[in-house]
């Protein structure tokens, strides 16, 4: 049924899946902080990715008409959009993670093991998703103050849940018919309900699997908080940055650059945050792993840097330049 309507609703193909770590775009040991300055380096760079036809001489049409905190009067000028002809942007999707949004709440009162039953549960689930949805808000705003026409999509409320965590139900009509309106669909990690233990945490990583096998972008780019996947977390001395990772048919990965003595997947150490109810970077390597699979490049990169432009631009399709920092993973037969 779901991919009878992913081919009723969904014509023309996408570009590219955007995944914006929570740990790039919020201060990850602040209770819901957002990293400002990160965000609106990230929104620029996704503008410029997504409107190729853009130049620096044209004027930026913000689609953020609310008043913003600390300011007395809302950014809108009407007669910009009636002179200026319209600029197409590229088919791009965007989901984004809780970072300090979110984590803390679903933590708390445990919504990720589910028993919506209990009174600690029901209640950290309302908490959960009012701290994710503030923080999609701001991104969406973020996105349309550089004039992406962007919409905020919650999975909750388009209807997605889940069966022992795995996705059971997730109807894309919605996202694709957004995508096809001209939008740029922006979707985040939600609490979710879940039939087996009542609900759970849907965490952005599964989200991007699920909509690149659906939607088959020509690559995804995770932004992340580091330069990409090292051997062990970036922080402990001598962590030798992973270039290019190769997945094979059957789903397992090795690592192609640089060549690393005694290397294998139990060789690349992982760090998760103590609030972190999604897995962190390990489960992050094993959703790229699955869209590789299906013939998707993907580039986990820093976000707010020259290689993330790069990354989100298109320009590493082929051969991966030398003066390109990040990891690359992609299926080779």
């Amino acid at each position: 049924m779901e991919g009878e309507k992913q081919e009723k609703h969904h014509t023309k193909p996408i570009r590219c899946i955007v995944k914006l770590g929570g740990a790039a775009i919020t201060c990850k040991n602040e209770l819901e902080k957002i990293n400002e300055e990160n965000l609106v380096k990230v929104s620029s760079q996704l503008r410029q990715a997504m409107m190729p036809g853009w130049s620096p001489s044209m004027k930026v049409l913000g689609m953020d008409w609310s008043k913003r905190q600390g300011e007395s009067e809302v950014s809108c000028n009407i007669d910009d959009f009636v002179d200026n002809a319209n600029v197409d942007s590229s088919r791009f999707v965007v989901v984004h993670g809780a970072g300090s949004f979110g984590h803390f709440q679903a933590s708390k009162s445990g919504v990720h093991k589910g028993g919506l039953d209990q009174s600690l549960v029901k209640a950290g689930f309302v908490a959960t998703r009012i701290s994710v949805t503030t923080l999609n808000l701001e991104v969406v705003r973020a996105l349309a103050r550089e004039g992406i026409p962007s919409i905020g999509m919650s999975p909750f409320s388009c209807g997605w849940s889940t069966y022992e965590k795995n996705i059971a139900s997730a109807d894309l009509a919605a996202v694709a018919e957004a995508i096809d309106s001209g939008f740029i669909p922006v979707l985040h990690g939600d609490a979710v309900l879940d039939e087996l233990q009542g609900c759970t945490i849907l965490s952005g990583d599964v989200i991007i699997r699920h909509l690149a096998a659906h939607l088959k972008p020509e690559y995804v780019v995770f932004l992340t908080d580091v330069l990409g996947v090292y051997d062990r977390p970036p922080i402990e001395p001598n962590a030798v940055l992973l270039r290019e990772i190769a997945v094979g048919k059957d789903g397992k990965w090795s690592v192609v650059k640089p060549v690393l003595q005694n290397m294998d997947k139990q060789g690349v150490k992982t760090t998760v945050a103590a609030h972190d109810t999604t897995g962190g970077m390990e489960t992050k390597i094993a959703e790229a792993a699955m869209i590789a699979r299906l013939g998707i490049d993907v580039y986990i990169v820093k976000a707010a840097t020259s290689h993330a432009l790069r990354a989100l631009s298109g320009e590493l399709r082929g051969n991966i330049p030398d003066d390109w920092s990040g990891t690359v993973i992609r299926f080779v037969s």
